[in-house]
């Protein structure tokens, strides 16, 4: 996989690209990166990439042809076949589905904006995709950009050391990931759940599944729809749920 990144701040990116599971997987050669800056593209003496917008109002607009130019090194330096994906507040929220998704491509082209905006034209020639991470405005695209790399990156083979790490993530089957403990077996008179110290396997499993339903239930009852409607129930979970949502209860675990 190959990741390309048009930003007029490349240096931001080495806070990714050094440290923690991308930057150990960028060393191993698992993925490929760069960064163009269409400051490097523009023939203005003083390398300016934004002007003021038409109509008035605040803020400047960044331009479309350093803009064009540099998405089209970024494209040109890479295997064909890699979306153009701006990070925008006006994009798709990005979620586990389309992380995915991402991963399963030779790679991925992503436009960092910058300012009040990018000229309209530049998105709708030359960008395929744009993403959100979220009901909130940066100041810029690049942290949403290395956002969407460390979760695409962490999916390729290899980059985790234990893979089925992936498989146990938070929204891998559409719910929350249930709580996790280590030593010491009691902190501050909390004691680790008991099941967990059974050393039974399936006994394990099933208060793992309870309390990630639990905690879904919880903070994310959308998610309990959504998963719902995929058929990623089974008959025990919406056992399960009927008991969390059906009494004085609601919202709690059932006992161990």
């Amino acid at each position: 996989m190959r990741i390309d990144v048009v930003s007029i701040f490349p240096g931001m990116f080495d806070a990714l690209t050094n440290f923690g599971i991308v930057g150990r997987a960028l060393r191993r050669e698992l993925w490929q990166f760069a960064v163009h800056d269409p400051r490097d593209f523009t023939s203005d003496p003083y390398r300016r990439i934004d002007d003021r917008p038409y109509g008035g109002g605040p803020g400047m607009v960044m331009m479309c042809q350093p803009l064009a130019d540099a998405l089209a090194a970024a494209a040109s330096a890479g295997p064909a076949g890699r979306p153009v994906v701006a990070l925008s507040p006006q994009g798709r929220p990005l979620d586990d589905a389309m992380v995915r998704r991402f991963a399963q491509l030779p790679g991925l082209v992503l436009l960092a904006g910058r300012y009040e905006a990018i000229d309209q034209r530049l998105l709708d020639s030359r960008v395929d995709e744009e993403v959100s991470i979220g009901d909130f405005v940066v100041s810029g695209g690049e942290m949403p950009a290395m956002m969407l790399i460390d979760a695409v990156v962490r999916l390729l083979p290899g980059a985790m050391s234990d893979a089925a790490s992936t498989e146990h993530d938070s929204f891998a089957d559409g719910l929350l990931d249930c709580p996790h403990y280590t030593r010491p077996e009691v902190f501050e008179d909390r004691p680790v759940p008991e099941p967990l110290l059974s050393g039974h396997h399936s006994r394990i499993a099933r208060w793992r599944r309870e309390r990630s339903l639990a905690v879904t239930l919880q903070r994310r009852p959308d998610l309990i729809e959504r998963a719902r409607r995929a058929g990623r129930l089974s008959p025990e979970d919406e056992r399960i749920l009927a008991v969390l949502g059906g009494g004085p209860d609601d919202g709690q675990p059932p006992s161990p």
